[in-house]
C-alpha cells in the first residue's frame, strides 16, 4: 500500500504494525468503564474484544453457530468468531481490504433486490432500497458502505494496463454463498443465511471456507461452464477513462439513481444511524461528527463517531475505526471544527448519520472535528509491480525523495537494475470502487509532498491509493464504437457525410470499419483516447431524424486464442420481457458469464452482440425473450450473416413472453419460472441441434376490385419475416387490440397470468363477431387454388404450437397431408370458425379445420384486415401476400431429454448458482 506502516499479510513487519497499537489498547483498557480485553490480528488488521452474547450468534470464520455467552467481536468491521478460530483465522479486516487486491477493477453498482443479503464492508445484513450490488460480481454493500468498498470486481478483459499472466487464479469472494455450499477442501457446510462467511471463486463457483482456501490450487479451471465462458485473457479492451459501466454496455437506467456518488440519501442515513441512541449528558458519552480530509468538508461526507468526553486517544482510534483505517493513532490528530457552518450544496452527502433536518449541530451539542494525518519528514511506500501479481518493493522516502529516486531503489529491488530507469515510470493508483484512476508521476515530483497532498484530502483515499512502476510502453492505440440508430438503407458514403456532419470527427483518426445499412449502424476505429472518448459522449447526446444515437464501447475477442473445446456463448437479455424477470436474468448472467458476452438488447438491438462475436469461428445465442424478442434476433441475423465467420450461430431460448410458442416445441418450457441461471447454461451446453424453416411474407397492398382485378398500387410493398405463424382474421383482431390496451397502460402487462387474462377479456367481446372471411380471400397454395370454408381466421402454421401453446392442426392422422414438422419446408394451412372455436382450441376440445399444406402461398385480399405475423398484428390493405421459404433453414438449440450428466470436471464447477438466490428469483 502507499501509507506508511500500513500492515499487509504479505510484509513480514507486519508483526510491527497494528490498527491499534498496544499501548493505545492499554489506555482504553484502563480508562473506560469495565474491563474489556483487547485481542489483535496485526497482520489482518482485526482488532477483536471478548463480548456477552445475548441472542443467537454465528462465527463468520466457520459459520457454525457460536455455543455458550462469550464471542470475539472485531470493533472495525464487526467481525465476530469462537475464541478456537482467532488461532485460524484468515478473513481481513475491511480496513485492510485495499492491500488484498491483485488488479483493481472498479465495481457498476446498481440498487439491489429484497432477498437477504450481508453487507461486504461492515457485515450488516443489507435492507432493501438503501443496499446496492456490482452488476458484475457477488458485491453487496449498503448506499452509505459503498464508499469504503475498494475495486476488487472480477478482471474480464485485458488492457495497457493488465497484463496477460502465466496463470490465472481464482477471485475470492467473502459471504453471500448459497446456504448449501460446501468447502472444497474439508468438505463441511460453509455457506450460512445468517452472517457473512466462507468464500467462492466468482469465476469457477467453487466455495471454501476462510480458513481452507489457501489450500485450494490457485489456479482457475472456470468450472462448469468453462466451454462456453469467454476467457478474460481472449477479450483486449482499449478503455482508459471509460467507465466500467460504459465497457460493459450496462445502461444508465440501472444506474440512474447513483449517478451522483455523492449525493444524499437520507433513508440509508437513517438506517446507517439506528445504532447510535443518544446519550445522557450524565453518562460521560457524546456523538462527534468527523470528516476525514477537505474533500470531506467541500461535500460534507462525515461519519458520526461515538466516544467518552475528553479522551482525545479515544476519540482518534474512534474516528479510524469510523473510516476503516489501519493507522496508529499517533499519527492523527482531530482539529476543531465547532465554528464550522453547516454544509448547503448540491453535493451534501451524510452517509452515517440521521436524516438532515435530524442531524446534530455544534450548537446542539455535537462537536465537529476534522481527522488530519500529522505531517511527517519520512515516510515508507510499497511499490506494486504492474508485470506481476506478487512482486513489490517496501521504500523508505524522506523530504528529498522524487519519483525517479524511488524508481531506483525499486529497481533494484526487483532485481531490473540494469535497465534502462528512463524505460520505467511511477504510477499512483487510486482504487475507488467506482473507479479506477491512474495518474504517473513526474520523475522529480516529491513522495512525501505527494503523500501528505493525498492524506489531506482524504485519508480514505489515501488507503485506497497504491504505487505501480510501470514499463513506458507506446502500444498502437485501437477504440471500436458502434454507433447505431441512424437512418436505415443509406449509402456508405452518406453515412459517413452524416457522421462528419453531428460528431465533426477527425478524420485522420477514425476509421469507418464496417456499414450496417439495414440496421442504422456504422461501427468506428479511433486511434486515439480522447477522440474516442468525445465521439463516444457525443454520440449518445445527438438525435437525428428526432431519434437519438445510441453509443457502444465494443471489445475485442481475439478468437485465436479460444480453444478448440470453447464454443462461447453470446446472450442477448431483453429486459423489459417477464416484469423484472428479465432484468434479474441479465444481472445473472452477467455474473455467472463473462459480462462482455452478455448484451442488453434494448441497448444497441441485437447488433451490438452479433458485431462484437463477428469473428469468432464458432458461437452459440440465447435469446431471453419472448417470440418478439427471438424473431428480432433471427431477423438481424438474416441480414448481417454475410459478415460473420459463423454464419448460423445455433440459438437457444429462455422463454419470457406471453406465449412462448417457439420455447415451447424446443422443450424450452412455457415460460421462465425462477429456475436456477446455472442450471439453464448447463442445458444449453447439453441441447441438441435442430433445423427450422423460416418464411418470407412479401405484402403488395394494391386497389382490388371486386372482380379481382388490380387497379393501382395502394403504398409500397414491404418484405417480412415468419418463424412461427401467420394469421388473418379474428384471431389477429384479438391480438391487435391487446397491442392496443398494452400500449395504452405498458405498466400493467407485466406478467404473463394478466395478459391471459386481456385477452380472454378481448376475445369475449368479440364471441359474436362475424365477418364471413372466406368471401374476402382466394388462396392458391403451391399453384393450386384451394376453396375456403366458411371461416373467421386463417392462419399458417410453421410450427406445431399457436396461441400459448395450443394443438391448431391436431394430432389426428390423415392420409391428405403429411405428419407436420418445423424442418419440413412445408406451412400449414388451418382455419377457425369464431372466438368459440378459438376456445375450444385452448381447451384442447377442437382442433382447426384442415385446409391445406405446402411450400409456396399466394393469398388475394379484396378488403382491409386484420393480420398478425409471430404476435405483433397491424391492418393490412388489400392486395397480394405470397409466402415463400426465406433462404437457408435457421439452427436452433432444443432443450436436452436427458438428464444431465454427472462428470469429474463438474465437481470444479458450479452446483448451484448463487445467482439464483437474486431478487425475482
Amino acid at each position: 500500500m502507499a501509507e506508511s506502516n500500513r500492515p499487509s499479510p504479505a510484509d513480514p513487519d507486519a508483526a510491527n504494525c497494528r490498527a491499534v497499537s498496544p499501548a493505545a489498547v492499554k489506555r482504553r483498557a484502563q480508562q473506560s468503564p469495565g474491563p474489556r480485553h483487547k485481542y489483535q490480528s496485526p497482520a489482518l488488521g482485526h482488532c477483536f474484544k471478548k463480548v456477552t452474547l445475548t441472542k443467537p450468534t454465528f462465527c463468520h470464520s466457520c459459520s457454525d453457530f457460536v455455543w455458550g455467552l462469550i464471542g470475539f467481536l472485531c470493533e472495525v468491521c464487526n467481525f465476530m468468531c469462537h475464541e478456537k478460530c482467532l488461532k485460524t483465522l484468515r478473513a481481513v479486516c475491511t480496513c485492510m481490504a485495499p492491500s488484498q487486491v491483485q488488479v483493481p477493477v472498479a465495481h457498476c453498482f446498481s440498487p439491489a433486490g429484497q432477498k437477504k443479503r450481508f453487507c461486504c464492508v461492515c457485515r450488516k445484513q443489507t435492507e432493501g432500497s438503501t443496499a446496492l450490488r456490482c452488476e458484475v460480481c457477488e458485491l453487496h454493500v449498503h448506499a452509505d458502505c459503498a464508499a469504503f468498498s475498494c475495486a476488487d470486481c472480477r478482471c474480464c478483459h485485458l488492457d495497457r494496463n493488465l497484463q496477460q499472466q502465466d496463470t490465472f487464479h481464482h477471485h475470492w469472494r467473502e459471504g453471500n454463498p448459497v446456504s448449501a455450499a460446501r468447502c472444497e477442501v474439508c468438505r463441511r457446510s460453509c455457506g450460512s443465511s445468517e452472517v457473512l462467511s466462507g468464500l467462492r471463486c466468482e469465476w469457477c463457483g467453487i466455495t471454501s471456507h476462510a480458513a481452507c482456501y489457501h489450500r485450494v490450487p490457485p489456479e482457475c479451471v472456470l468450472g462448469r461452464l468453462r466451454s462456453m465462458l469467454l476467457h478474460p485473457t481472449c477479450i483486449r479492451l482499449n478503455s482508459r477513462n471509460f467507465s466500467k459501466m460504459h465497457c460493459y454496455r450496462i445502461t444508465e437506467s440501472c444506474n440512474q439513481d447513483l449517478d451522483n456518488t455523492d449525493e444524499a440519501d437520507p433513508p440509508a442515513a437513517a438506517a446507517a444511524a439506528r445504532d447510535l441512541q443518544p446519550a445522557a449528558p450524565e453518562s460521560g458519552k457524546q456523538v462527534i461528527k468527523v470528516f476525514d480530509g477537505d474533500d470531506a468538508v467541500k461535500r460534507g461526507f462525515f461519519r458520526l463517531v461515538p466516544t467518552c468526553r475528553g479522551l482525545k486517544n479515544e476519540e482518534v482510534e474512534a474516528a479510524l475505526r469510523a473510516f476503516y483505517l489501519p493507522d496508529e493513532p499517533q499519527h492523527f490528530e482531530l482539529e476543531d471544527l465547532g465554528g464550522l457552518q453547516r454544509h448547503h450544496s448540491d453535493d451534501f452527502l451524510n452517509r452515517n448519520a440521521v436524516a438532515p433536518d435530524n442531524r446534530p449541530s455544534p450548537k446542539e451539542g455535537g462537536d465537529t472535528k476534522l481527522l488530519r494525518a500529522k505531517p511527517r519528514r519520512d515516510d515508507v511506500i510499497k511499490v506494486h509491480a504492474a508485470w506481476t501479481r506478487s512482486g513489490a518493493a517496501s521504500v523508505a522516502v524522506s523530504e528529498t525523495s522524487t519519483a525517479a529516486s524511488v524508481l531506483s531503489e525499486v529497481l533494484l529491488q526487483l532485481d531490473r537494475q540494469e535497465e534502462d530507469a528512463s524505460n520505467f515510470s511511477l504510477q499512483e493508483v487510486y482504487m475507488s470502487s467506482k473507479q479506477v484512476q491512474r495518474q504517473t508521476l513526474s520523475p522529480q515530483e516529491k513522495i512525501v509532498d505527494k503523500l501528505q497532498e493525498i492524506r489531506k484530502l482524504s485519508l480514505r483515499q489515501m488507503n485506497q491509493t497504491r504505487f505501480y512502476v510501470v514499463e513506458n510502453r507506446d502500444p498502437a492505440v485501437q477504440v471500436s464504437l458502434l454507433i447505431a440508430g441512424l437512418p436505415p438503407l443509406l449509402t456508405k458514403e452518406e453515412y459517413t457525410r452524416l457522421m462528419e456532419q453531428h460528431l465533426d470527427f477527425k478524420s485522420h483518426l477514425v476509421t469507418f470499419t464496417h456499414f450496417y445499412d439495414a440496421q442504422g449502424a456504422v461501427a468506428l476505429q479511433i486511434s486515439c483516447f480522447s477522440e474516442a472518448e468525445r465521439i463516444y459522449m457525443l454520440a449518445k447526446d445527438t438525435s437525428i431524424s428526432n431519434k437519438t444515437l445510441t453509443s457502444l464501447v465494443i471489445p475485442e475477442i481475439q478468437h485465436q486464442k479460444l480453444g478448440d473445446e470453447v464454443c462461447p456463448l453470446l446472450v442477448i437479455v431483453n429486459p423489459k420481457s417477464g416484469g423484472l424477470k428479465g432484468r434479474e436474468l441479465l444481472h445473472s448472467f452477467r455474473k455467472l458469464l463473462n459480462p462482455h458476452q452478455v448484451f442488453d438488447i434494448t441497448n444497441g438491438g441485437p447488433l451490438a452482440g452479433l458485431h462484437t462475436f463477428r469473428e469468432v469461428p464458432r458461437f452459440r445465442v440465447l435469446v431471453c425473450g419472448g417470440d418478439g424478442t427471438i424473431g428480432w434476433v433471427l431477423g438481424v441475423l438474416e441480414t448481417i450473416r454475410h459478415k460473420l465467420v459463423c454464419r448460423e450461430p445455433p440459438i437457444g431460448i429462455v422463454p419470457l413472453g406471453t406465449g412462448n410458442d417457439l420455447a415451447r416445441i424446443l422443450r424450452w418450457g412455457p415460460g421462465y419460472s425462477g429456475e436456477d441461471p446455472h442450471h439453464i447454461l448447463a442445458s444449453v451446453d447439453e441441447a441438441d441441434e435442430v433445423q427450422m424453416d423460416r418464411w418470407t411474407i412479401l405484402l403488395d397492398a394494391q386497389d382490388i376490385s371486386e372482380d379481382g382485378k388490380d387497379n393501382g398500387f395502394l403504398e409500397p410493398p414491404k418484405i417480412v419475416q415468419m418463424n412461427n405463424y401467420f394469421g388473418l382474421g379474428i384471431d389477429a383482431e384479438l391480438s391487435l387490440d391487446f397491442h392496443l390496451a398494452r400500449e395504452d397502460e405498458p405498466d400493467k402487462f407485466t406478467s404473463r397470468f394478466h395478459n391471459k387474462g386481456v385477452y380472454v377479456k378481448v376475445g369475449l367481446q368479440k364471441i359474436s363477431h362475424s365477418r364471413s372471411l372466406h368471401k374476402e380471400l382466394q388462396l392458391q397454395v403451391d399453384t393450386q387454388e384451394v376453396p375456403l370454408p366458411n371461416i373467421e381466421g386463417l392462419i399458417f402454421l410453421n410450427i406445431p404450437s399457436w396461441g400459448s401453446g395450443a394443438d391448431l392442426w391436431g394430432s389426428e392422422a390423415d392420409g391428405r397431408f403429411s405428419r407436420p414438422r418445423i424442418d419440413d419446408g412445408l406451412l400449414e394451412v388451418v382455419g377457425v370458425t369464431g372466438v368459440v372455436h378459438m376456445g375450444q382450441v385452448q381447451s384442447g376440445l377442437r382442433s382447426g379445420i384442415r385446409i391445406a399444406q405446402g411450400s409456396y402461398v399466394r393469398l388475394t385480399v379484396s378488403k382491409p384486415i386484420p393480420v398478425q405475423v409471430d404476435g405483433e398484428p397491424w391492418i393490412q390493405a388489400p392486395g397480394h401476400i405470397i409466402i415463400s421459404a426465406a433462404g437457408p433453414k435457421v439452427r436452433m438449440l432444443r432443450k436436452s431429454k436427458l438428464k444431465q450428466k454427472k462428470s469429474p470436471a463438474s465437481r470444479d464447477g458450479r452446483s448451484e448458482s448463487p445467482s439464483s438466490r437474486d431478487g425475482g428469483h
